[in-house]
């Protein structure tokens, strides 16, 4: 099995990384580009920066912050939000992400997928999965930062993801994100289980055995986090360390 990547997120709103719970009650956590090189130094394995403000300002904002980090970092980095043409894509990747991720665009268009791997390869598209639970083994899909329902089922959804070209899948549990209660286990499960492309999980990490049962139980590839990491309550050393000690392969 590979390496488990460790991956802080940023929530992007007018230029500033922000934290919230469920997208609201901002606060700031400083500059971007910044935190980035940061985490590179702390031995993150990747960094995603999500434009949460999706306005079309936000998106200028975003192109200009691919172009500041691809300087600033070596680790590969992803953008998302509010991308929703193929035109869209290749100003940020052609900016310097290594990789984008596509949420809303893909339930409205989804030959946009297909689209995006052809001209841009499967390995550049992460098509994030932002799910809230409907009952026992059931997620319906969310866009829109989680205000519209869609009624699409969530692991229907990411198995359909997978044939259209994407190379990853982002699960966000809506119900988790910013909770720090741990990540829906079952609903990172469920998605792992039914398809072949790495799957990170996000939402709801809060201490660092969430993330062991976020690849343990969950069976993720990679693992998101946003407030455990921007707060410093724990180092991206110390989440690589716990993992580790517990058997779990990761690049130290």
């Amino acid at each position: 099995m590979s390496a488990i990547r460790i991956i802080p997120c940023l929530d992007v709103h007018e230029g500033r990384v922000v934290k919230g719970i469920n997208f609201e009650n901002l606060r700031d956590a400083g500059d971007p580009v910044e935190l980035a090189a940061y985490y590179e130094r702390e031995g993150a394995d990747e960094v995603v920066f999500l434009d949460i403000s999706a306005s079309v300002q936000g998106r200028k904002t975003m192109v200009e912050l691919a172009r500041k980090t691809a300087q600033a970092v070596s680790i590969p980095f992803i953008v998302g939000g509010g991308m929703s043409t193929i035109d869209d894509i290749a100003v940020v990747l052609d900016a310097g992400a290594d990789k984008v991720s596509i949420n809303s665009a893909a339930v409205n268009n989804p030959s946009l997928i297909n689209e995006a791997a052809k001209k841009f390869g499967s390995e550049r598209l992460i098509v994030a999965i932002d799910a809230i639970k409907k009952g026992a083994d059931n997620w319906e899909v969310v866009i829109s930062g989680g205000q519209k329902a869609t009624g699409l089922d969530a692991v229907a959804w990411a198995k359909e993801v997978e044939k259209l070209g994407a190379g990853e899948i982002l699960v966000t549990s809506m119900d988790k994100d910013g909770t720090k209660d741990g990540y829906d286990i079952e609903l990172t499960a469920a998605i792992s289980d039914m398809v072949g492309i790495p799957v990170i999980a996000s939402g709801g990490a809060g201490k660092l055995e969430h993330l062991y049962d976020a690849v343990k139980e969950g069976k993720a590839d990679a693992v998101l986090c946003a407030s455990i990491f921007h707060f410093r309550e724990y180092t991206i050393k110390q989440a690589k360390e716990y993992l580790a000690g517990k058997g779990v392969a990761v690049k130290l």
